[in-house]
């Protein structure tokens, strides 16, 4: 029998959703959890925190361990995990006599399922036999933005709606799409990048120039991402003085709309384009919009800069692994693995450096966004400087 891939990528296209639904959803309670819970905001900082670490750990797990659990098992777990993470938000808390533990255990769980995808999607897709899979990885890694503006637009209209007090219902909501795509992947054909014990290990990836650019471009693209995404609604209250539900609409959902635009489109046009270029010409339109946003005396000005920033860098992180891949065919899942490591590492290291920036500016946001500017600068450089030797290469052959 013909085997169906493209129900391998619309499993794929529901664990992206997944992601941006475990990433996105708390967020819009912190201040129901700080009323109702009566946790201080402090502590409800340690969230994201707790998000992101265990996103990490999970990329240095799934590097060493998940081709001795397989693919199919491991993606399997990430959608339960997910399910029942979100799902916990709407028990657990009751349960302890400390809520904030009850919502910690459910983050770490959704987050171990968020890692899982994260690591996994990506090698899962580019072992289908799919053309252009260039174009194919960009419109997979579309439907994390799609999700992103779901969850944000999709939530805030229940609560207008129904009100915030039943949040507990939309966790619950939410999880359906996880506990759904179980039977997805646990039913679709999911091939090996290498063939059991021929991957390259570890050590010999780090051993291996190319690979180094590529973890200094997913680095950088995860900062140029993130630190824009995450101080985008701040940016827009104070630029524009907008409410803080006007100032989410307009700063990070608007970001997240224009970065699935410009994954679109590559997805749709990218046989006819040259990837390389496409990502050197992106990473110089980020830097324009970090400057517009920066040294901008017009908030409008500076408005366009952090929207279309979002198209910007729609392009680095599946453009930067769709580089990397047919260049290190052998990579394998320890490959991906650390291409998220340090996609995440530059997640984490890139809005701490604008709000500290910002912080030591006397609270003026517009100096650290212009401290962010060097993350697209460092992209485009090294971009420049792979393709140089790639060329010089090509040329002696």
């Amino acid at each position: 029998m013909k085997k169906n891939y493209q129900k391998t990528l619309r499993a794929s296209y529901l664990g992206f959703i997944t992601q941006a639904i475990t990433a996105n959803f708390a967020p819009l309670l912190f201040l129901k959890f700080h009323t109702d819970y009566g946790i201080p905001l402090g502590r409800i900082a340690l969230i994201p925190t707790a998000f992101f670490l265990t996103q990490l750990l999970i990329d240095v797990f799934c590097a060493r361990f998940v081709d001795a659990i397989g693919y199919r098992r491991s993606i399997v777990i990430s959608e339960i995990a997910s399910g029942l993470g979100l799902a916990g938000l709407a028990v657990l808390p009751d349960l302890f006599a400390d809520p904030f533990a009850g919502i910690m255990i459910c983050v770490v769980v959704y987050a171990v399922g968020s890692g899982l995808i994260e690591v996994l999607v990506s090698p899962i897709v580019e072992a289908c036999p799919f053309e252009h899979k260039d174009a194919v990885m960009s419109m997979l890694h579309s439907f994390y933005c799609w999700g992103s503006v779901g969850v944000i637009l999709l939530s805030t209209l229940f609560f207008s709606l129904f009100g915030i007090e039943h949040w507990k219902w939309v966790a619950c909501i939410w999880a359906l799409i996880p506990l759904y795509n179980i039977f997805n992947f646990a039913t679709c054909p999911i091939e090996r990048l290498t063939e059991e014990g021929k991957g390259m290990t570890i050590r010999s990836l780090f051993a291996t120039p190319v690979f180094w650019a590529a973890i200094l471009l997913m680095v950088c693209a995860g900062a140029s991402e993130l630190a824009m995404a995450q101080w985008a609604s701040a940016y827009t209250e104070a630029a524009l003085g907008f409410s803080k539900t006007v100032g989410d609409l307009i700063g990070p959902c608007m970001f997240a709309v224009t970065m699935g635009i410009c994954r679109v489109i590559y997805g749709k046009h990218g046989p006819k384009m040259n990837l390389s270029r496409f990502m050197i010409g992106s990473g110089i339109l980020c830097l324009c919009c970090y400057l517009l946003a920066s040294l901008s005396a017009n908030p409008f000005a500076g408005l366009i800069g952090c929207v279309f920033c979002g198209f910007s860098v729609g392009i680095m992180w599946p453009g930067t692994i769709s580089l990397i891949s047919p260049r290190l065919p052998q990579g394998g899942t320890a490959m991906f693995a650390l291409l998220a490591m340090a996609g995440d590492l530059g997640g984490a290291f890139g809005p701490s450096l604008v709000g500290t920036v910002t912080q030591q500016a006397g609270d003026n946001l517009q100096t650290g966004m212009l401290a962010g500017s060097v993350f697209p600068l460092v992209l485009v450089i090294t971009l420049i400087i792979m393709n140089r030797r790639l060329d010089k290469v090509k040329d002696r052959l």
